[in-house]
Parts: structure tokens; sequence; C-alpha cells
């Protein structure tokens, strides 16, 4: 990885990132509590370094970047689209989970790039949606709040399936920490989840080749949230990577955007592939 630099964006709040690798651009967009120290994506980075030129940054409130207040996602898109500017190049961008949402978000605005891959935005579509889901951005606002870390991290992890035995074995875990460290930008991610409500209106003002990728082993809930998000983007492609689920590894994605990348589709044409890793 190089050195941590700043990009600046549009309100002063200095965005940190870093890049690591050659080849084409490819800027990533962490979800909820991700940040470019976090094991996860150190380990997500490498991967895609063998053919990328990685950008990996710290959202709004995270690691090294400010967070400067009041909070809007119009303020965080304003923060990826100067690191895209930042970077130099004409720049792939790459969304996980929440981070996919959002990076959809910018090109439904107009922020320029190359082309969008979105790896499981978790919008609950149809018979997945429920009363919690409403209430989730109120709930996690309250805690943060009221100054109680630990239980909004707990409250997120059981929004988004996690048993409840297992949260609390987490609470013993080293991570929790620096779960913990960065709760106070659940909200962040709640406002951009909408609800979990899918916007298809907006998305359907996207017009950069994009890619949809869900795991062969994730939920009903977000298979199905894959489709809805590729039926909503005009050409987008919607593939599914087998043996992987939503902590999908980089070295099982890197080989579908690669794909993707090198895939010429006629202007509004659908293609809709299993990539088998």
């Amino acid at each position: 990885m190089s050195k941590t630099e700043f990009a600046a964006s549009k309100d002063g709040t200095r965005i940190a990132y870093e890049i690591a690798g050659k080849g084409p651009t490819l800027v990533v967009v962490a979800g909820a509590l991700g940040y470019k120290d976090f094991p996860y994506l150190r380990a997500f980075v490498a991967d895609f370094a063998k053919d990328f030129r990685v950008v990996i940054y710290d959202r709004r409130g995270r690691g090294g970047s400010g967070d400067t207040q009041p909070y809007s996602m119009g303020k965080e898109i304003d923060d990826l689209e100067a690191v895209i500017h930042a970077a130099e190049d004409p720049a792939i961008v790459l969304g996980t989970s929440s981070g996919a949402a959002l990076a959809l978000e910018a090109p439904a605005r107009g922020v320029p790039m190359k082309a969008l891959v979105a790896f499981e935005p978790p919008y609950m579509v149809g018979e997945h949606r429920r009363p919690n889901h409403v209430r989730y951005e109120s709930d996690v606002s309250g805690y943060v709040a009221r100054g109680d870390r630990a239980g909004a991290v707990s409250l997120f992890m059981r929004t988004v399936g996690i048993p409840r035995f297992f949260v609390g074995i987490m609470r013993l875990m080293p991570i929790w920490k620096k779960l913990k460290a960065v709760a106070h930008t659940l909200p962040y991610d709640a406002s951009i989840m909408n609800d979990f409500d899918l916007p298809v209106s907006r998305f359907r003002a996207i017009h950069v080749p994009t890619l949809v990728v869900g795991g062969g082993k994730s939920p009903a809930a977000l298979k199905d949230a894959v489709r809805a998000v590729g039926d909503a983007i005009p050409g987008a492609q919607v593939v599914e990577v087998p043996n992987q689920n939503h902590a999908i590894k980089g070295a099982a994605l890197a080989p579908t955007v690669r794909e993707f990348l090198t895939m010429t589709q006629p202007k509004g044409a659908r293609a809709t592939v299993s990539v088998h890793a």
C-alpha cells in the first residue's frame, strides 16, 4: 500500500485513502463499519491489487477521515467523487453491501465513473421487508445518541441476520473493539439504505456500465435484492458467484470484475450469467 494521502471533499472534509497495485483504477467503497485498516478489507484489496490499481479510502467518520457535521448522504457522494478525482484516472467503482448502495447513488446523481460494480446492496424487497427495517435508522441513531456503541453494533448485527448468540460471541472477540470504534457511523449507512427500500426511480438514471453481483451461498433476501437492483438499472449485468456469501473473498470476485470489463454489451441489453470460481 502507498502512504496515506488525503482528498478534500466539497465541504472541506479530509478523506484518507491509500493505493495498492497497478492496472485499471478501482475505487473500493466499504460497507457499514468497514475502513481501510480493517483486516477483511486489507485482504480484499490485496487480492484485487494483483490486477488493479486499487484505491481504498476511509469513509466519512472512519479511520483517518474527517467527519464534518451535519451528516448527509450528499456529502458522502461528494467524498467519493473527491477520491475518484484524486485517483487521476477514469475509475471503476466497486461497492460492497451498504457501500454498494452508496456507490449506486453516485452515478444516479451524475458522478462520473468508468464502470460500477455493486456487490449485494442489502435492499429488502417483496416478502423480505419487515417493520424493523423502517425503524432501524431511528433505533440505531438512538443507541449512538446515548453513547451505547455496543448496543448500536449489536442492533446492526441482528438486523442483518446474524443470530443473537453469535453476536454475544463476537462481543468477546478482539474485532469487537474495532467495530465499536466506528459505531457512530451506523446511522450514516442507515440513511443511505433508505429504510432498506430500493430507490427504483433513482437507479433508472444510472447510465454507466453496471455489474450487480451476488454470492451463491447468500440468503434469499440478498439474492432477490441483487435481481431487483439489476432490473432497476438500464442495461445492467447480473452475476452470481458460486460458493460465496456476503463476506465474499476478493480472489473470488476479481475474475468476475475482469470478465465484466472485457465484455462488450450493446446499449440497453441485459446479460445474466453465472461465473464459476
